[in-house]
């Protein structure tokens, strides 16, 4: 119910409402091909230019929708975390469910657009979710950190939302990880998406051979910060209502 109230408010009184999903991403595609392939003259892999910058977007987009909207998720709740006792993770996690239904309307339109370009996928396509859950990990973690941290500190958001527009440039979303200079792979590579998301492209298309090192670097911080995240949550937990 906390989900789809979440889908209803976020697009009520909008003129596009639920479109917006979909423009979104469209939009920031056209832009990067644009960018990335007229412009730069970038390769992507033997894929068609379009169809690899949207599918990094919308992958991307679940990671930085569930760091932005999980880290805002308690403070844009003050009544109820102040005056109802309940467990407050509910409240991130029906922002996460709400997420993934913004995502699955991407991916539908993806698969439109593979259809239309005869992009068809292979086997690897069994393993999507798996990388999908890896994005979400990642992301639902980084959120919980700061959502309970912008209970105390709202500066915490803020920096959150900039943290995650910067990271947008350092991904493999609008660009191949092999165009990444090999001075910079080292630096590049301490991102943990850019395993998951190459591995989400991977599963796709059936891009190049995935890369064994940052796949590894990528599953070990979800299933580090996933526990270690929940751990921190519920000791901040305690003192919520106190300082909202």
């Amino acid at each position: 119910m906390l989900a789809v109230r979440d889908l209803k408010l976020r697009y009520r009184q909008t003129a596009l409402g639920v479109t917006w999903v979909v423009l979104g991403p469209l939009l920031s595609a056209g832009i990067f091909t644009f960018v990335f392939s007229r412009v730069a003259k970038l390769q992507s892999e033997g894929i068609p230019y379009f169809l690899f910058a949207f599918s990094g977007t919308i992958a991307f987009g679940v990671f930085n929708n569930l760091v932005t909207r999980v880290s805002s998720s308690l403070t844009g709740n003050v009544p109820l975390v102040s005056k109802v006792y309940f467990h407050r993770l509910v409240l991130p996690l029906a922002t996460a469910l709400s997420t993934l239904v913004d995502f699955g309307v991407g991916a539908a339109l993806l698969a439109i657009v593979m259809v239309q370009d005869r992009s068809a996928p292979g086997l690897a396509l069994l393993t999507l979710p798996l990388w999908l859950l890896l994005i979400v990990t990642i992301g639902l973690a980084a959120g919980l950190v700061a959502g309970a941290a912008t209970v105390r500190y709202r500066d915490v958001g803020v920096v959150a939302q900039l943290l995650v527009q910067m990271l947008l440039y350092v991904s493999p979303v609008a660009y191949s990880a092999s165009a990444v200079p090999r001075s910079a792979k080292l630096f590049f590579e301490l991102n943990p998406l850019v395993g998951a998301l190459g591995g989400f492209r991977w599963a796709l298309f059936g891009t190049r051979p995935l890369q064994a090192g940052p796949v590894a670097y990528s599953a070990v911080v979800g299933v580090v910060s996933m526990p270690l995240s929940l751990y921190l949550f519920r000791r901040i937990e305690r003192v919520f209502a106190d300082v909202i």
